[in-house]
């Protein structure tokens, strides 16, 4: 089997819908599985020449001229202050969390690694920095030097290597999935189209699409969509119990993506943890990393019969 892309279609996983599938279970017969994925970025005040950054990554009051001291210390408040509130709250309802680190992040924040790897929580590879998005602008070379190197930068400076992978905004070229894959890595998170986890496939390899909730994705929510607090945690927990509900008959995942800059801060935490609170007290939901969640479904799945679409 062989991914790949051409300018208007891929052939990365098949054209297969929810209602065409086998019936997945999880762990305890659990309905629900549900990962939280916390975002550990680094944000340069003056990223190098060429880099990569979408006009609406966001920051403070949006990008300015060098130096641009307000998006860089809106952003640097998450690695500051902001996750050691989720860690806190994480810790009193006894949640695994897979994080998601860059490299820079893994270089600088040492009292932030060693907490995080003081628990039994996962890292993920969370690309360079978040003003350094992966894109077709890239040479495959160059991109393959992007993973490889954030890959050994982050085992150096945290003692292990990661098995999945969260590109920088979700950023990811025609090539990824591939050299994602050439690289061993387990699983990705940047395709936000599906309930449950599915091959992808490439001349590389397979790996495990987890999809996250991009909707429910705090950036999305409360930076670009401007949706109160309250109406999040809403959403929250009626998506958990709609997914429950279909979860009767094949297993669904919920992946929740948090950014720390943005959900640390003290106006909004007591929100997040109302909306935890109230789905810890559901039953029928599976509370696990990304990448026990991902190698899960792979002991429920073989390669055989996920053949690429012609």
């Amino acid at each position: 089997m062989s991914g790949g892309t051409t300018d208007t279609q891929h052939s990365y996983y098949r054209r297969e819908p929810i209602i065409g599938r086998p019936a997945l279970r999880w762990p305890g017969e659990a309905r629900l599985a549900f990962a939280i994925v916390i975002s550990a970025e680094h944000y340069e005040m003056r990223p190098p020449e060429g880099a990569f950054i979408p006009p609406n990554v966001p920051g403070g009051f949006g990008r300015g001229p060098y130096p641009d001291f307000r998006a860089y210390t809106a952003r640097a408040y998450g690695n500051r202050v902001g996750i050691f509130r989720l860690i806190e709250l994480f810790d009193r309802f006894h949640l695994p969390a897979t994080v998601a680190v860059d490299a820079q992040t893994a270089t600088a924040c040492r009292a932030l690694i060693e907490q995080i790897r003081s628990r039994p929580w996962e890292i993920a590879a969370h690309g360079q920095s978040v003003t350094r998005v992966i894109s077709s602008r890239m040479s495959a070379d160059e991109e393959r030097d992007y993973i490889r190197s954030t890959l050994a930068t982050i085992e150096t400076h945290c003692g292990v290597r990661p098995a999945g992978w969260h590109g920088p905004e979700y950023g990811e070229s025609p090539r990824t999935v591939e050299l994602l894959a050439e690289v061993g890595l387990r699983y990705v998170l940047d395709w936000p189209n599906d309930e449950q986890p599915y091959w992808m496939t490439s001349a590389a390899g397979e790996i495990v699409s987890l999809p996250m909730a991009i909707d429910l994705d705090d950036v999305f929510s409360h930076f670009h969509r401007k949706i109160p607090m309250a109406r999040w945690c809403q959403c929250l927990t009626e998506s958990v119990d709609r997914l429950l509900e279909d979860g009767e008959h094949s297993g669904r995942v919920l992946v929740l993506n948090l950014h720390p800059w943005l959900i640390g801060h003290p106006f909004r935490i007591s929100h997040l943890e109302d909306a935890l609170g109230s789905v810890k007290a559901r039953k029928g939901v599976w509370f696990a990393t990304a990448g026990e969640i991902a190698e899960w479904w792979r002991s429920q799945r073989t390669v055989t019969g996920f053949e690429a679409p012609p």
